[in-house]
Formats: structure tokens, sequence, C-alpha cells
């Protein structure tokens, strides 16, 4: 934060109560202050941290974190994301992880169900591990946040990735092109994001 910012945002806090307890007396002062407290909580609520996001710490070897938002089952998307992951022949060297976002609506999340959301991961992960392995690629597979940058970032937590690849359908899910955007910026790893028609 910018030195000027500090003193700005207290000046604009303290101005309005001030005010209000002068013009309007205590009544006003302490509800304009309340207004300002829920706004302080509101703002701090929906903050995220944007600070880089990097590996654990690695062993040497290549290890590829791809994330996957759909089933991926046709040969020639499989063959299009080893390239992009440059494991392609079955690259015995690189560890490679697949992850899959647990994505459920806003009521599922209301009412805290999310076992529909986890099914559907884990079987986009089975019909995409499947697929890997028919073209001689072995993966261990994850179901992750909802949130494609949170999803990753928990998981770099534990998987040391040197390279992260989001694999998002064709159709301009907007979703998914800011979630590479902000991966983009802020990841410490090699990335690249390859954009394919879902299965």
């Amino acid at each position: 934060m910018t030195a000027w910012k500090l003193p700005f945002i207290v000046a604009a806090l303290a101005v309005p109560i001030v005010a209000g307890f002068l013009i309007g007396g205590p009544g006003v002062g302490v509800a304009v202050g309340a207004l300002a407290a829920v706004a302080i909580l509101v703002v701090a609520a929906r903050m995220q941290p944007r600070g880089p996001i990097a590996s654990a710490a690695g062993d040497g070897r290549r290890h590829v974190l791809i994330v996957v938002a759909c089933a991926v089952e046709n040969p020639g998307s499989v063959a299009a994301i080893a390239r992009a992951a440059g494991i392609a022949g079955g690259d015995v060297d690189a560890e490679v992880m697949l992850l899959a976002p647990a994505r459920s609506s806003f009521l599922d999340r209301w009412a805290t169900d999310l076992d529909a959301a986890r099914h559907a991961a884990q079987r986009n992960l089975v019909v995409t591990v499947a697929s890997l392995a028919k073209a001689e690629i072995e993966a261990e597979a994850r179901v992750g946040d909802e949130d494609l940058v949170q999803a990753v970032e928990d998981q770099l937590r534990s998987f040391p990735a040197t390279e992260v690849v989001l694999v998002s359908e064709a159709g301009g899910e907007e979703v998914a092109d800011a979630a590479a955007s902000e991966l983009e910026e802020r990841l410490e790893a090699e990335f690249r994001h390859v954009v394919l028609p879902c299965d």
C-alpha cells in the first residue's frame, strides 16, 4: 500500500462519523460509525490475497499439474493436453497430477450440499485418467475447490508443480478465462492454457 492511502482511508472513515456527531448528534454519529464498520467488514470479507502462488519444495524432477474443467476422452484432446504439458509419449521423468474443481450451484453451496459436485468432478477425473492411461501417461487425481485459482493454490501447497496446465471447454467460458489470466499473473511455475471441446 502506498504511503498516502492509509491517511486517506482513515480520513474517509473519520470525517463522516465526526460530521454525524456534530450535525445530527450522538444518534446520527453512532449510526454513521456502524455503517462505516459494516462497510469495512464487507470490503475485508470480499478481498482475496493476490500474491504470487508458489509450489511446494521440489525434488529436482518435473511435476506437472493438469487442471481439467471437464472430462477429456477424445484421443485428439488427450494428445493436445500431452503436447501442452510436454508429456507426450509417456515421459517417465514427469510426475503428473490431475485436478478437477468441484463445481456447485449457488443453492448447493448455500445448503452445503456439495456431494453432487464432488461426484461430477470425480467422474471427470476417472474418464480423463483412463484416457491418459490409454496414451501411456500415468497420473494421480484429486478433486479441488470449485474456484479454479483456489484449487490450484491449495494443491500447490503439497504438490511441487514445475508446470501447470489449465484445460477448459471451448465455448467462451468466462470463469476459465478469468482464472487463466489470474494464474498466468500469479503462478511462479510455468503456466499454459489449453481450450478443447469437452466430451
